[in-house]
């Protein structure tokens, strides 16, 4: 029988339910070898500041060679913005914008590397960044950014699932039309709560899987199972200042998207080099 191909929402299902398989395996690997964690410590508010502090001081460090290797990322979301204002899909505009979120650990590796480099007392150049290529664990690496960008598959399919569910099938006009439904229609409401609460989870579950997993892998010779629990476990020992860190990077990208995602070009950086040295605070 030759074999059939899914619609987008059932592949992308499938796949994280393939996901959700591993993510029992990764569980069970990790749970029976406990000698191979690295130990974590607990976190304090004061963690927060001193990382996003560590962070600028990188940025300041390194200023042209960020800056300019950054210039990437408000490319990267005007081409995602373009794409997503073809082939009338102006409702998946502000999805597409939040799904930083889900892919800014991927998309901050370079810099986690040129943390790293740096506080090695290492070269720190903008071409280090690509160091991460030769990386011995980037194969583990990769396969955790394939996660990221599943989970951000799956919320643009939600998103426009939630949108069919209550503004109904027919796409907006313009994207003035959709913010004038979503603001001042009662169908619009239901689709802007329902669709934050979603995307929140999906957050959530993205930032206690990455929060230190893609640096730990970039600085140590762990597993990626060991990584990913380690990750979890540092979320679920300090549930509020990671949860703190989440609003800190959601309203960063906030403010980096408005000015016509320009900001992202200080934001992101400030935040993938602070994501470095939370890991540093966070893991022994």
């Amino acid at each position: 029988m030759p074999k059939t191909i899914g619609n987008p929402l059932s592949w992308t299902l499938g796949a994280l339910g393939s996901a959700a398989g591993y993510a029992t395996e990764v569980a069970t690997q990790a749970a029976a070898d406990p000698d191979l964690r690295p130990e974590t410590r607990v976190l304090v508010p004061g963690d927060l500041r001193a990382a996003l502090r560590k962070g600028w001081d990188d940025l300041a460090a390194m200023r042209s060679d960020v800056l300019f290797a950054c210039m990437l990322y408000p490319a990267m979301g005007a081409v995602l913005l373009a794409l997503a204002s073809q082939g009338n899909l102006t409702h998946l505009l502000f999805p597409v914008l939040s799904g930083f979120a889900l892919v800014g650990p991927v998309a901050a590796l370079g810099l986690y590397e040129l943390s790293r480099r740096r506080e090695a007392g290492l070269e720190a150049s903008w071409g280090a960044m690509f160091d991460v290529l030769r990386n011995p664990r980037f194969p583990r690496i990769l396969m955790l950014s394939l996660f990221n960008g599943v989970i951000f598959m799956a919320w643009l399919l939600l998103a426009d699932a939630i949108h069919a569910a209550t503004l109904g099938s027919e796409r907006p006009a313009s994207l003035m039309a959709l913010v004038t439904a979503a603001l001042t229609t009662p169908a619009g409401w239901v689709m802007t709560v329902v669709g934050t609460a979603v995307g929140a989870v999906l957050a959530a579950a993205v930032l206690a899987v990455s929060v230190v997993s893609f640096p730990l892998l970039l600085d140590r010779d762990v597993s990626l199972p060991v990584a990913v629990m380690t990750s979890v476990r540092v979320a679920r020992e300090n549930p509020g200042v990671i949860a703190t860190w989440g609003l800190i990077v959601a309203g960063g990208l906030v403010l980096g998207i408005l000015p016509l995602l320009l900001g992202l070009v200080v934001v992101l950086p400030v935040l993938g080099h602070a994501t470095w040295h939370l890991y540093r605070a966070a893991v022994v």
